[in-house]
């Protein structure tokens, strides 16, 4: 699809959101233009810089990052796609000084997410995070808390709830093209490699080791972490399940329309390789929610074998049909399985590579942007987003205590088991704490 078709599509799609929450327009940025400061740069962060510089009335006045290499990189970037060069900072909190600075753009890793979106919001500015939200259940509750606190607008970076497909095939679930929906898989299958066992060494002179570790409690440089493997770590990540894992079952929850689950098993372990890695590289976990709906979350981080010929997505079904789609569309089928409509997109995206620029990545800007310019409805508010990280969270915990959680379908709390529970938050280094 040519891309000013695409876009005109995804205006017409996004008239389905109308019944989503506004912003108030007192809350609109004064000014045409929105301008943002974006904290992490290696990776996804690199794309969200580059799409902000692209993208209509937006601005990038900073870029941050605790590797003075990867800074220089992504200065150089921007100002290549956009007008004026942004100002490169080793510390992000500097630019949450600037008064002129509407937002802060979050992509570090997922230990600083919390933290660093409630310091913007204590020095008002809107914040666009990516997943997860949080690194522990807690901080996605603080979260909300603070977005209602502040009245800042948050948007959580699960961009698919701005793609156009996506969006018609939820609302076509939603009106009854698969009759009663009951049941969602979400996967993701990657064939990643060991990350070895890590040996203390000594910090690299391009990178602020003491701010990378920011929040989490500090300890001494191996050199098998950064930049990437800390998601394999209980102190930085969250695991497969929070990380790709938060987009897949964000659209199973959005076309199942549930919130709280009742009920969460898992079943898996690290199969592939002695190392370091503290997560399982195989993970099958399960949510019950009120009214009989199920979701399945199958992770395959080290055995790429597709689900429906697909590394990734989603399939739903209902009593009348099924549904599977992925960032390239959706195909539904009957009982028989037979394709009743289908809509994909001409060409094959990699749905494993973040660090490339897509469109549903601009949609998602696009709309952060005009919900501070003009209060327009977020497509992925925090606390719709929050919702779908606690699943992931709730997954952890379930494997790691090795037994089904019951949960408050109300608040999403565990209830009766104390140990449990004991996960629901993390310790912090010194000073670090987070506060609303």
């Amino acid at each position: 699809m040519k891309r000013r078709k695409f876009l005109k599509t995804a205006s017409a799609a996004g008239l389905s959101l109308a019944a989503a929450p506004r912003f108030p327009a007192w809350l609109s940025t004064p000014g045409d233009t929105v301008r943002v400061a974006v904290m992490g740069l290696n990776g996804r962060g690199a794309v969200l810089a580059r799409t902000f510089a692209r993208a209509a009335h937006a601005e990038v006045a900073y870029v941050c990052d605790v590797d003075s290499l990867v800074l220089a990189k992504s200065v150089s970037a921007v100002a290549g796609v956009q007008s004026k060069s942004p100002k490169g900072l080793g510390d992000f909190r500097k630019a949450l000084e600037d008064k002129d600075v509407d937002a802060l753009v979050i992509a570090a890793p997922d230990h600083w997410h919390t933290p660093a979106a409630l310091l913007a919001m204590q020095a008002e500015k809107h914040v666009y995070v990516e997943k997860p939200c949080g690194h522990n259940p807690r901080e996605g509750e603080l979260l909300v808390e603070a977005q209602r606190k502040h009245r800042r607008v948050v948007q959580m970076g699960t961009q698919q709830r701005s793609a156009p497909r996506s969006i018609e095939v939820v609302q076509a679930i939603k009106e009854g093209a698969i009759g009663q929906p009951y049941l969602a898989r979400a996967w993701y299958a990657n064939t990643r490699a060991t990350i070895g066992r890590g040996k203390a060494a000594p910090v690299p002179a391009n990178l602020d080791y003491e701010l990378w570790q920011g929040p989490a409690p500090h300890t001494p440089y191996h050199d098998n972490v950064v930049h990437y493997n800390w998601h394999w770590f209980h102190r930085w990540g969250t695991g497969e399940i929070c990380n790709n894992g938060t987009h897949e079952i964000d659209v199973a929850r959005w076309a199942l329309g549930v919130s709280y689950p009742t009920r969460v098993t898992s079943v898996g372990g690290r199969y592939h390789f002695a190392d370091d890695w503290e997560f399982p590289d195989t993970q099958e976990a399960c949510f019950e929610f009120p009214g009989d709906k199920i979701i399945i979350w199958q992770g395959q981080s080290c055995n790429g074998l597709p689900t429906f010929g697909r590394d990734r997505g989603t399939a739903i079904l209902g009593t009348t049909g099924s549904v599977v789609m992925d960032r390239d569309g959706y195909v539904v089928s009957d009982l028989h399985n037979k394709v009743v409509k289908q809509s994909l997109a001409s060409q094959h995206a990699d749905g494993l590579n973040v660090s490339a620029d897509d469109d549903m990545t601009a949609l998602h800007i696009a709309n952060f942007v005009e919900a501070i310019r003009s209060g327009a409805a977020l497509h992925q508010p925090i606390d719709e987003g929050a919702k779908s990280v606690l699943l992931g969270h709730l997954g952890n915990i379930a494997q790691t205590t090795g037994r089904a959680l019951r949960v408050d379908a109300t608040s999403g709390h565990i209830t009766g088991d104390d140990e449990a529970m004991k996960s629901w938050q993390r310790e912090y280094a010194p000073g670090w704490a987070p506060v609303v």
